[in-house]
């Protein structure tokens, strides 16, 4: 009779280790699994994080480009205006000039 309750314990032993043997595969299996996932995710943000710094760059280029145009189209009015009024002296010589012609004929 002993000898036939130590065999069930030993059994429910053997059982339990089993059991505790299956659970310890299985969170190795899990922790493996969402380490996997963890270095996936860590290879987005850094790839995310990569295209925002070229984006930053980008941003960065354009606008040296756009203060450079702004720059450009400044010195293109300022050319324009004394052009126009270059171009108005002389209408208002040749209209004198005409003016004048007209007298002493």
């Amino acid at each position: 009779m002993i000898s036939g309750g130590v065999e069930i314990k030993v059994n429910r032993l053997e059982s339990i280790v089993e059991q505790i043997g299956e659970a310890v595969l299985t969170t190795t299996e899990t922790i493996e699994s969402l380490a996997d996932r963890l270095d996936y995710l860590s290879m987005q943000v850094e790839a995310q994080g990569k295209q925002l710094q070229q984006q930053g760059h980008q941003i960065f280029a354009l606008c040296d480009t756009l203060q450079n145009l702004a720059q450009s189209q400044d010195y293109t009015v300022q050319k324009l205006t004394q052009l126009t009024h270059t171009l108005d002296k002389l209408t208002s010589l040749m209209q004198r000039l005409d003016v004048e012609g007209a007298k002493i004929k």
